[in-house]
């Protein structure tokens, strides 16, 4: 769902690129003559929604005048020839994580995205990874992070936990009350409880 959500957005950009996404570089000429002027209502205008209704158009302009000096620093470095300007969109999920693209050469690419695999060069890059793995729930991403051999060993035991799950109907199910024991095998056993009328998993080794 996340590489789905990633590659829509990547084809509405790509949509938008060429029709509703002006020039940054007008943008930027604009932002950086208002700046390095001190033209509060031109710097209000370029304000979202947002920001106009935060701050009002007399609070931008003694935001402006208060911190003109800076401002006026900040006009000349953007005007100047090596700056270039780049449209950036970001997608931000449920989990915190960011996926970032930019309009380069009039299509959408993708600069940063966590979802996509990586592989860690340090100890602490890969529990980072571990971390997000985690904080996502998912299983493909966890499953990377494992070495050769504890990946092979745990594919094993589920594949044994699915074959010897092939017919359920024919285990040996020992319920008491609202508990249930199941014993596989191979030395694998399935706990299972009785939650508001449903059976659900416990606990499974």
């Amino acid at each position: 769902m996340r590489l789905l959500s990633i590659a829509s957005l990547l084809a509405c950009l790509s949509g938008c690129a060429t029709q509703r996404i002006p020039d940054p570089e007008g943008a930027r000429r604009a932002y950086a003559k208002a700046a390095e002027s001190g033209d509060g209502d031109a710097l209000y205008a370029m304000m979202t929604e947002e920001s106009r209704r935060s701050l009002g158009v007399d609070g931008a302009r003694r935001a402006v005048a208060d911190a003109r000096d800076e401002l006026g620093a900040r006009g000349r470095a953007l005007a100047g020839d090596g700056v270039v300007a780049r449209v950036e969109a970001r997608a931000r999920f449920d989990d915190g994580e960011v996926a970032v693209l930019t309009i380069e050469d009039g299509a959408p690419k993708l600069t940063h995205a966590h979802a996509l695999p990586a592989r860690a060069r340090t100890p602490a890059q890969a529990l980072d990874q571990l971390r997000r793995a985690l904080a996502r729930r998912s299983y493909p991403a966890l499953v990377r992070l494992l070495s050769r051999d504890t990946r092979a060993a745990m594919e094993r035991d589920l594949s044994r936990l699915v074959t010897n799950l092939e017919r359920p109907d024919a285990l040996d199910v020992h319920v008491q009350g609202d508990k249930a024991t199941v014993e596989l095998g191979g030395g694998h056993r399935v706990r299972l409880r009785r939650e508001e009328g449903a059976w659900v998993v416990e606990d499974f080794e």
